[in-house]
Formats: structure tokens, C-alpha cells, sequence
């Protein structure tokens, strides 16, 4: 009787660190940003079928997408570790809250990139493997060990890195990449600055205090929004040639016109605000995560 009961006390405890192992795996994958990118890359698929792709190359395509990225985040948060532990934002992820060991976050990485490759070649195609390839690369060593920590382009520069699971989902489809995948590949490229920027300003302490030089650090919050208008413009501008080139119907046009003009008011009105407030800022950034989900959703209704 004295061992079941002991069994009983110990059982849950280890459950509860399994289960808090596992969760830890998971938040090393940034599975919030995971979401986004597969979203993205699974429109892109649909728009290239002009309909529903085949299940299992939709699967297999996923699945590497979803390696890739989230292996990826896995060595960005290995790299951060030392800067995520200085800033609110990210102190209680994972590596700096004491749940999970760096090196088993580096290997972690390194196995899900590995996988990623593999899974794309065998069950895709071979230009959707060296695509997750390059994408892994370069979010993982292009944009995290190089440009983070170097130049206050790294946004601008990095934002291909989000980019990439769109040629992903188009290339799983045909084989190959249109006019079409990059323009719809620019769209994330130059949303990236406006929606990156908008977080940054009202994080610019903790961002500072990291010493990453993110625009609003060392240009300051003017410059910063000036070109935030900039890139805005560049992506209006981008997503109404994307209208014309696609093959389209009106009901992308439509939504182009409706989440542009959403985007263009509240960046707008972050650059008119006082750079001592941040209202604006943080309401630029929520509207730009929904400029995304509507605007890849009027892609895919564009299509039918």
C-alpha cells in the first residue's frame, strides 16, 4: 500500500514536468508566428492551384513549411538567449526562464531544419526542399546572427525571411515560381517594416536596453515612421499591380483596397502622433497582424 501511494505522489509530478518540457519544445517554435507563416504559405498554394491543391502535396508542403520555420525560431531563441533575459517582452521564454537547456534548443533546431529539407524532397519537390532550405537559413543565420545586432535595416533586410513560406506554398503546387509568388512575396516583404517598426517604437526601451539597433533606437521615432509611410506606400502600390498580374477577381481588389487603406490610416496616424505616445503605434501593430490574415484571405477568395 505504501508504494501505490507513493507511485500516486510521485506520478503527477512527473507529469507536470513532462508536460511543461513539452510546452517548452513548443515555445521555442514561436508557434504564434508559426501560424501566421503557414497561413500564408497554404494561400499561396491555393491561389497557385486556383482552387484546392492535392491533400497530401498540401500536407507534406505544410509540414516542411512548419519544420522550417519553427526549427528557425528554435536557433533565434538559442542565439537571443543572452538579450531575450534583459527584455520584458521576452524574459519568460523559455531558455531565459530556466525551462530548457540552450544546447538542447540548438539540436532541437538543427533536427526540425534537418526534417524539414527531407520531408519537402521526398514528398514535394525538390525546389520546395531548397526553398525551406534557404528560408531556414536565412531567418536562422542571415537575419538572427548577422543583421539583428548590426544595422537598423535588419527588419527591412530580414523581412524576406517571413517571405519565404510563400514561394514555399506556390512552388509545392507547380514546381516552379511566377510573376505572381513574388509579388505576393513582396506584400510580407515590404508589410514587414510598417508592422516590425509599430512594435518597436512603444517597445524602444527594451529594445535599447538590449542594444539591438532597431530603427526607433538609432534613427529615433520620427525618422522611424517617415519610413514606415514609406514602405506603407511601396506595399498599396505593390498590392494593386499584384491585382492586375494575379488574375484576380474583384473580390481581391476589393479587399486590397479595404486592408491597404486600414493600414495606410493607422500608420498615418502614428506619424502624426507625438513621439512621446504610442497609441498609434500599437494600434498600427494590431491592425497590420489583421492585414495579413484579410488580405491573404481575399487572395485565395480572388481565385474562385
Amino acid at each position: 500500500m505504501s508504494a501505490i501511494h507513493e507511485i500516486r505522489q510521485v506520478s503527477p509530478s512527473r507529469l507536470n514536468r513532462l508536460t511543461q518540457t513539452v510546452s517548452a519544445y513548443i515555445e521555442v517554435t514561436k508557434p504564434k508566428i508559426l501560424i501566421m507563416l503557414t497561413f500564408t504559405s497554404l494561400c499561396a498554394a491555393f491561389v497557385a492551384a486556383k482552387g484546392i491543391p492535392s491533400v497530401s502535396v498540401m500536407f507534406a508542403m505544410l509540414l516542411s513549411a512548419s519544420l522550417s520555420a519553427g526549427g528557425s525560431a528554435a536557433i533565434n531563441m538559442w542565439y537571443d538567449r543572452d538579450i531575450d533575459v534583459m527584455m520584458e517582452r521576452t524574459a519568460k521564454r523559455p531558455i531565459p526562464a530556466g525551462l530548457i537547456e540552450p544546447s538542447a534548443v540548438l539540436w532541437f533546431g538543427i533536427f526540425l531544419g534537418i526534417l524539414s529539407v527531407t520531408v519537402a524532397f521526398t514528398f514535394v519537390n525538390p525546389l520546395t526542399g531548397w526553398l525551406n532550405a534557404i528560408g531556414y537559413f536565412y531567418y536562422a543565420v542571415v537575419y538572427t546572427m548577422w543583421l539583428k545586432r548590426r544595422t537598423p535595416l535588419n527588419i527591412v533586410i530580414g523581412g524576406g525571411a517571413g517571405a519565404f513560406p510563400i514561394l514555399i506554398g506556390w512552388a509545392s503546387v507547380t514546381g516552379g515560381l511566377s510573376a505572381t509568388a513574388w509579388l505576393m512575396f513582396m506584400v510580407v516583404f515590404l508589410w514587414t517594416p510598417p508592422h516590425s517598426w509599430a512594435l518597436a517604437l512603444y517597445k524602444n526601451d527594451e529594445y535599447t536596453k538590449a542594444g539591438i539597433p532597431m530603427m526607433p533606437v538609432v534613427k529615433g521615432p520620427h525618422s522611424t515612421k517617415i519610413q514606415s509611410l514609406f514602405y506603407m506606400i511601396l506595399l498599396f502600390i505593390c498590392s494593386l499591380i499584384l491585382s492586375v498580374n494575379g488574375d484576380f477577381n474583384y473580390f481581391y481588389l476589393g479587399g486590397a483596397l479595404i486592408f491597404n487603406s486600414s493600414l495606410f490610416y493607422c500608420t498615418w496616424k502614428m506619424w502624426k502622433e507625438d513621439d512621446q505616445q504610442f497609441i498609434w503605434a500599437k494600434r498600427t501593430f494590431i491592425c497590420s497582424l489583421f492585414y495579413i490574415l484579410g488580405m491573404f484571405s481575399a487572395m485565395v477568395a480572388g481565385t474562385f
